[in-house]
Order: C-alpha cells, then sequence, then structure tokens
C-alpha cells in the first residue's frame, strides 16, 4: 500500500475518520498532523460509534500504532477522556499510542481567550468551538507556548507558565476586565496531566525515522478542510492551522519524498459549520432535508451544519493546493430520495466566470454559483458494494464529478458503517 495523506476537500466534516478507519486495514501507521480538539471524528464499528477530537481514527485497529504529531495543538484532559472512553469499550492504547513531545499544549488561558475574543466580537465573531486552538496556534507562534515535553518536567514547565501569567492576566484585566488565572493552580494541574500521559510522550522525529527504515506504511490524518486552511481557505472564515496535504510533512516531522498520494473527502454535497460565506447553501426546505437525512450536526459543538448542493470550484481548488490523486466520496446515499440533483459547475463574480473558489473573502461573497441539473435516481445505493451495483444515475453523477474536478474517484461511501463502502480504484 502506498503512503496516503487523508485530507478534506471541503469545509471539514466530510466523513474523514470513515475513510481513514477503512483505509487504516492496509496500513500500519496513522499520523494526526494538525489541528486540534476542535474537529471531531466520527467512526461507527459494528454496533459501536466512537467520537475522537485528537486520537487518530484508526486506534480501534488492534495492531495499528496511533500517533498525534506535533502540528496538532493538545489538550491533554480531552486525550484522557478519550483514553478512558476507549477502555469503557475494551480497547487500550497502550503501547500503540503516541504523543509528540515537541506539539503544543493548550492552556486555561487559551480557552478563556477564545472564549473572551467571540463574546467582544459579537456579531463579527469567527464562530470559533471555544476550545481555544486559535489562541494556543497563536502563541505557538509568537514563542510564548508550552510544549508537551515540558509538563514532563517542572523546571521546564514552571518558567514558562509564570511568564505567560505576567502578561495574559494583565491583558485579561485590561482588555476584557476577566479575572486572572492562578499560574500555581495551571503547574499543579498540568504537571499531574504531565504524569498521566508521559507513557505516550516520544520524540517523535526520531521514531519515525526507525518506522520508515522498517518499511512501515503510513496514513497521515488531517483535519477540518482546505476551505478552512488558515492560508488557502476563506480567510479569516478559516481555522488557525494548514488543514492541505503539505502540512502532514511539517506537523509529523517526516520529509515529502514519503508520501505517495493525497486522498480527498469530499460529500455528495457541501456542508459548513461555523459564519463565513458559502456560496451553494441552500437556507431552504431541501437544505434542510439534506441535514436530516445526513445527520447534519457538528461532532464538537452539536451545532446544525449549513448544507448545499456540490461545489465543484471549491474541490478544484482543494485538488491544486493539495495535489489531489485521488477523491473519496462520503454520504452518496444521502441524495437516493432526490429525483433532480444540482451541481455548482463554476461562479460568476461580477459577470465573469470563476472556475476555483478565490482567495479575497469579498469575492467568495460576490460568487453566484452556475449550477448543472442532474436526474437523481430514487434507489436505495446503501447496499451497493461495487461500482456495477449503483444505479446508472448514479454513476452518472459520479462520473460529472470526476470530470468537473478533474481527478479520479477511488472510493465510495454508501453508509456510516466501515463495510459500507465501494473501492474503486486506489492504486
Amino acid at each position: 500500500m502506498p503512503n496516503r495523506v487523508i485530507i478534506g476537500s471541503q469545509w471539514g466534516d466530510e466523513g474523514k475518520a470513515k475513510v481513514v478507519d477503512f483505509l487504516t486495514l492496509d496500513a500500519d501507521i496513522i499520523i494526526r498532523f494538525q489541528g486540534g480538539a476542535n474537529a471531531g471524528h466520527t467512526v461507527k464499528v459494528d454496533d459501536q460509534e466512537f467520537v475522537f477530537h485528537l486520537i487518530p481514527s484508526g486506534i480501534m485497529h488492534k495492531e495499528k500504532v496511533c500517533i498525534i504529531g506535533n502540528g496538532v495543538v493538545i489538550d491533554p484532559r480531552q486525550i484522557l477522556i478519550e483514553i478512558a472512553d476507549l477502555a469503557k469499550k475494551g480497547i487500550t492504547p497502550d503501547g500503540r499510542l503516541f504523543i509528540a513531545d515537541n506539539a503544543h499544549v493548550v492552556l486555561p488561558w487559551h480557552i478563556a481567550m477564545d472564549k473572551l475574543k467571540e463574546k467582544k466580537a459579537g456579531k463579527d465573531a469567527i464562530g470559533t468551538t471555544g476550545r481555544g486552538i486559535g489562541p494556543c496556534y497563536s502563541d505557538k507562534v509568537n514563542r510564548h507556548g508550552v510544549r508537551v515535553g515540558d509538563l514532563l518536567d517542572e523546571r521546564e514547565l514552571r518558567p514558562r507558565i509564570e511568564a505567560i501569567a505576567g502578561f495574559r492576566n494583565q491583558e485579561f484585566d485590561l482588555m476584557y476586565g476577566a479575572p486572572p488565572i492562578d499560574p500555581e493552580q495551571v503547574i499543579a494541574e498540568f504537571l499531574e496531566l504531565g504524569r498521566a500521559i508521559a507513557p505516550f510522550v516520544v520524540d517523535l522525529a526520531e521514531m519515525l525515522h526507525g518506522m520508515r527504515k522498517q518499511n512501515k506504511r503510513f496514513i497521515f490524518e488531517g483535519a477540518q478542510g482546505t476551505i478552512l486552511d488558515v492560508d488557502h481557505g476563506t480567510y479569516p472564515f478559516v481555522t488557525s492551522s494548514n488543514t492541505v496535504a503539505g502540512s502532514a510533512c511539517c506537523g509529523s516531522g517526516l520529509g515529502p519524498t514519503l508520501i505517495d498520494q493525497v486522498v480527498g473527502v469530499v460529500k455528495a454535497y457541501t456542508t459548513r459549520v461555523g459564519n463565513g460565506p458559502f456560496p451553494t447553501e441552500l437556507d431552504n426546505a431541501i437544505g434542510e432535508n439534506l441535514r436530516k437525512i445526513g445527520g447534519e450536526f457538528g461532532a464538537t459543538t452539536g451545532r446544525a451544519r449549513r448544507c448545499g448542493w456540490f461545489d465543484a470550484p471549491v474541490v478544484r481548488k482543494a485538488a491544486i493546493v493539495n495535489g489531489l490523486t485521488h477523491l473519496a466520496m462520503t454520504k452518496l446515499d444521502v441524495l437516493d430520495s432526490f429525483e433532480e440533483i444540482l451541481v455548482c459547475t463554476h461562479y460568476l463574480v461580477d459577470g465573469v466566470a470563476q472556475q476555483t473558489m478565490p482567495s479575497q473573502l469579498s469575492k467568495v461573497g460576490r460568487c453566484q454559483p452556475v449550477y448543472e441539473k442532474l436526474p437523481g435516481w430514487m434507489a436505495d445505493t446503501t447496499k451497493c458494494r461495487s461500482w456495477n451495483e449503483l444505479p446508472l444515475n448514479a454513476r452518472s453523477y459520479l462520473k460529472r464529478i470526476e470530470e468537473l474536478v478533474d481527478v479520479k474517484i477511488g472510493m465510495i461511501s454508501v453508509g456510516a458503517k466501515r463495510d459500507e463502502s465501494i473501492i474503486i480504484d486506489l492504486d
């Protein structure tokens, strides 16, 4: 099996966890390389449902190694919650879950700052999850951060926390009128958290180098989606990290020569959580029907997702900036009951055709989607396990998506469960 990067090709929530879980069958190592506990990945195996925010989606495979890379910002409390939940379901990650010692830690100041900034912004709020992700990445870049390895040694942690408290509590008081956070309480709590996660903490670059020499097969698991990338997305309505495939190398400590394939996960339609422009959004009964059938509610926040028709300019941009080799189409079955299905082929911006989503926010807001109507198939696809078993109109729909995006579809998901999948071509 080739080494693969699995990324979202829309605004996130494309069903990456199900794809990662399925493709993990042919891999040895699964690496989550960016994001934080603001991303919820849901996997259904048999009669059990697993929701992960930090632990890679392949952890249910008992012989696989799962790694949280240095590009992830980590709330150790969340990791311990997920480990405890796994234990309740009969899965132990001991000896096969590892955390990069140079990954940055989400601190109480980050969570408080996230909520305070959103509240102060009012109607101009970004719509974050309030989990401290943006402030943590900001402190990382500003060199005010605390890393996982620091939690294992008070000599490292104490001076970092005391320095952060010195200016952050002053900022809370002057800018927000918010109470201070006691640095001694933070030191005590995070040293205890450090002791709890210590068995999982490793020098990741060195560890992966050894695995590479053993010819282990890798999957790199992304979070969110391409159009939420801090550089390539609908800035400023984006996440705080690079969600694109190139980030897999920076966020894990492995070089780009290791990557063989980039699989872009796409829904058969489009969804978005949070604020910001969304050209194909359906603020009507059709959008509500998509939301209801697809169960479109965020795994992290429970917020209703905004729904719309498939947007080819969005996925074209994802194909370009990620170098996609394949698409993995999810939730095809959600369209089973639609007599007619629309696909956005391109935009008109001030009367001029636009083939990919623009970078400037004002332009995105002026994008007028141009649609092509396709006939629905009005048949149950959830029992299909091969290309030829799919209804003719479903195959025509998929072929049209391939033509519009110029990337071949390698996998189709027709349900939430692991076996509700069709492999077409992932060579």
